[in-house]
């Protein structure tokens, strides 16, 4: 009985009552999250499980851009090792269970969108999907350009290593190196989409961005300096050029979308510098 309730609470609707004037008590939001929450951890639970199973191919994938990067170095600069009695099964469960939190975000991250959707208004949600349609391909896009340029990166860091040291790479330390790079270079393609979010609600015009815009490429550059962990030039340039492009990009979209605000305020009888009345 108990394992058929967890079931009909994973897969049903969610367990909360709606008044006549659109609001729910705090009790109900506290069973809707607590659903929410459970959906979200039973799909990671799912996923490391599928994960294990799949623990080879993972593996590989995570060390290959470190083998490449060995094999352009000199024979014996370098060697990956593990650490301590369990450094085996600690591999198996952080591998693991990074691939399940990665694997099962889409589950989650609804999960999430499903549990503050109710609370927006049409426009809201408008806005919010076109954001999530375009911010889910700019952060994979970044991950994979992080994933290509991180073996230079690593024959970069390790062949500053003296000649005649052989440089021990604990592998729990690179798969956080692995982790931070692939996280930073995804993050750095979200920045122009909030840039143009910041614009349609009207906080941000395209003229100011285009005034600060040798100090919006300085402090590209000096952001892409700080988030990629290897600290070489040719991963910094590779992630600050596309965040500069992307900038551009959402300049023009800025500039677009303040010429057509105007066009409506003129032909609503409004000058561009008069406030229109509030729609409460």
């Amino acid at each position: 009985m108990a394992f058929t309730g967890f079931l009909k609470l994973f897969i049903g609707k969610p367990v909360h009552s709606v008044g006549d004037d659109g609001r729910m008590a705090l009790s109900d939001h506290l069973r809707e999250l607590r659903a929410r929450l459970l959906k979200a951890a039973f799909a990671v639970l799912v996923t490391f499980g599928i994960a294990l199973f799949f623990f080879d191919w993972v593996y590989d994938l995570v060390v290959d851009p470190y083998f490449a990067a060995q094999a352009k170095l000199p024979e014996g600069s370098s060697e990956a090792t593990t650490s301590g009695p369990a450094g085996g099964f600690l591999l198996y469960l952080k591998l693991c269970g990074l691939t399940a939190l990665v694997a099962s975000s889409p589950v989650w991250l609804y999960q999430i969108w499903a549990f503050i959707l109710p609370g927006l208004h049409p426009n809201e949600k408008r806005w919010t999907g076109i954001f999530a349609a375009i911010a889910g391909p700019l952060f994979i896009a970044g991950v994979v350009l992080g994933y290509v340029t991180l073996p230079k990166g690593l024959e970069i860091l390790i062949g500053l290593n003296p000649e005649g040291l052989t440089n021990l790479v604990e592998f729990n330390d690179y798969l956080t190196f692995f982790s931070r790079t692939l996280l930073g270079f995804g993050i750095a393609f979200e920045i122009p989409v909030f840039v143009v979010l910041l614009n349609l609600a009207g906080l941000l015009k395209g003229k100011s961005l285009g005034a600060h815009r040798p100090w919006m490429i300085v402090g590209t550059f000096i952001f892409a300096a700080v988030m990629t962990p290897s600290g070489d030039p040719f991963t910094m340039t590779f992630m600050a050029v596309p965040m500069i492009v992307l900038f551009l990009v959402s300049e023009v979209i800025a500039r677009l979308n303040d010429r057509r605000r105007e066009r409506r305020a003129i032909n609503a009888g409004l000058s561009p510098d008069e406030a229109s009345p509030l729609d409460l």
